[in-house]
């Protein structure tokens, strides 16, 4: 008897600890715009794979965290890709006809984002 309460002491301490979402990581941010890059460089076209990986960034932002995460993630990205083309990555939302609510760009506030 007492290995069941213990076992069921252990069990609910996992579901009390367990997160209850997943935070964005830039890693996924990254994976869902690499098929961009391209584009973003001012040396290709835009790619179809390209607006499915923005929408999904989309739908995945679900919380004000999910969204500023995201913000921050592309704000590096932004920052730190060479030969990015700052005009195409402000305008890569519209191009694939999706509303975010800030502009991709290396001066976007992302604490600012609700």
């Amino acid at each position: 008897m007492a290995g069941l309460k213990l076992a069921f002491v252990v069990l609910m301490c996992l579901v009390v600890a367990a997160p209850i979402a997943q935070a964005i990581t830039c890693g996924q941010v990254a994976g869902s715009v690499s098929p961009c890059l391209n584009y973003l460089r001012g040396v290709g076209p835009l790619p179809g794979g390209c607006c499915n990986g923005v929408r999904s960034l989309l739908a995945a932002a679900k919380t004000t965290a999910d969204r500023q995460a995201i913000c921050n993630c592309l704000k590096s990205a932004a920052g730190s890709l060479p030969g990015l083309k700052p005009n195409l990555a402000a305008g890569l939302p519209g191009a694939c006809r999706v509303n975010i609510p800030y502009k991709i760009s290396t001066s976007t506030n992302c604490a600012s984002i609700k």
